[in-house]
């Protein structure tokens, strides 16, 4: 079966701001006031917040949120005091960041576009990116970190979360229900691996096609972008009983020297 995944994904991720996702629901104005005084936090993965030792002072440095619209984290860092840019692939979700900015009198910029083709920016035009859990929804990761790494300045960091590939062994539909079946070999991707009238279920629900990414890939292929990574912390899903048996995300800390 060929689809366009990006163009499917798009419409996917409008029907899911329609729906409610908890990751379409933009930051309150209590949030932006709180950021402003300096009392922020924000997740790359479910759960953990992201340790705020991870970050450089936020103040007057150049932000991309990149594959992270939905209102949430790019506003509070303009809240804080950086310039920041969100790229997502999802209009609808690029559009809950231009609301939160309107209504708080912030300053962002929204650019609608591939997370693996940052050609609408220049070299080394950042110094922070901040690329939460969305990977999964990108056939081939690795274009995506060294896209990362052109557009960041030297001292610059990557902030990022993923799916731990094991996370795609099992039967997500039986594990919802509380059965922790391993069904798939990796690496997975619903086109690919789910079965003709079972993927077209999925299809018919509209919901975002994902793929796993192998560790090589994901960290291995940021240290092959050019990337030193200095920290990692794992983090698990809260309703899912994969969660109660290994970490379901990592979370990554880089710099480029």
């Amino acid at each position: 079966m060929t689809i366009d995944v990006r163009a499917y994904n798009r419409a996917a991720w409008d029907r899911q701001v329609a729906q409610g996702n908890r990751w379409t629901v933009p930051v309150t104005p209590e949030q932006i006031a709180a950021a402003r005084r300096g009392e922020w936090s924000v997740l790359l993965t479910e759960n953990k917040p992201v340790p705020r030792e991870w970050f450089p002072p936020l103040a007057g440095r150049d932000v991309l949120g990149l594959a992270s619209g939905g209102g949430q984290q790019a506003p509070l860092f303009a809240a804080a005091g950086a310039r920041v840019t969100v790229l997502d692939n999802s209009p609808t979700q690029l559009a809950r960041d231009r609301q939160v900015a309107e209504r708080d009198g912030l300053e962002l910029t929204t650019v609608l576009g591939d997370m693996a083709d940052l050609s609408a920016f220049a070299d080394a035009s950042f110094d922070l990116i901040f690329h939460p859990v969305s990977n999964l929804f990108a056939a081939d990761v690795r274009p995506v970190w060294r896209e990362a790494y052109r557009v960041l300045r030297p001292g610059g960091v990557l902030l990022a979360g993923f799916m731990n590939p094991a996370f795609y062994l099992f039967d997500f539909p039986a594990a919802e229900q509380g059965r922790l079946e391993v069904r798939f070999k990796l690496p997975y991707a619903d086109l690919k691996d789910l079965p003709p009238e079972e993927r077209q279920r999925f299809l018919d629900a509209g919901l975002p096609l994902e793929h796993s990414h192998s560790l090589e890939d994901q960290i291995g292929g940021q240290l092959a972008a050019g990337f030193h990574l200095t920290a990692l912390y794992e983090d698990r899903h809260r309703d899912i009983i994969i969660g109660e048996y290994l970490p379901s995300y990592l979370a990554t800390r880089a710099v480029k020297p």
